[in-house]
């Protein structure tokens, strides 16, 4: 769980110095810039962006019953970022697994990519596509009821 969030973390004790520094420079103006930007790229890149995860087990579980695509992810990673922002709304339709919590889930990853932990993975249909195009993976979604 602490791994999830080294990333956010840096970027907020970054931003802390950078403010500090623009401050001791005399600069306000990027006083007050620094930790909004910073803040910003910290909450991006931490597993509040994401939809909340599950087990991996769970996710393949729901995603036969449903037929929702099921998604394996981390946190820091800028192509699941992009997925997942790309998706915008969509992206709760997915069943979303977060390797670095799930070890069983990191396990299927390594197995569909040839022992990498190459993410996103999504699987459809019982079969993985590493790192597709958002536009492909919201035609996967089935038809809102």
């Amino acid at each position: 769980m602490r791994r999830a969030w080294r990333l956010p973390a840096l970027f907020l004790l970054t931003g802390a110095f950078a403010a500090t520094g623009s401050a001791l420079g005399g600069d306000t103006a990027m006083t007050a810039v620094f930790p909004v930007l910073f803040v910003l790229l910290a909450v991006i890149h931490s597993p509040l962006v994401f939809p909340a995860p599950v087990p991996a087990a769970e996710a393949a579980r729901r995603s036969a019953v449903d037929g929702r695509p099921l998604v394996y992810w981390r946190p820091g990673c800028t192509y699941c970022l992009r997925l997942r922002l790309r998706l915008g709304r969509d992206a709760s339709r997915l069943h979303w697994v977060n390797i670095w919590r799930d070890p069983a889930g990191a396990a299927a990853v390594r197995a569909a990519t040839g022992g990498d932990e190459t993410v996103p993975t999504v699987v459809v249909a019982d079969r993985p596509h590493i790192n597709p195009d958002p536009a492909w993976v919201r035609r996967q979604l089935p038809p809102r009821r």
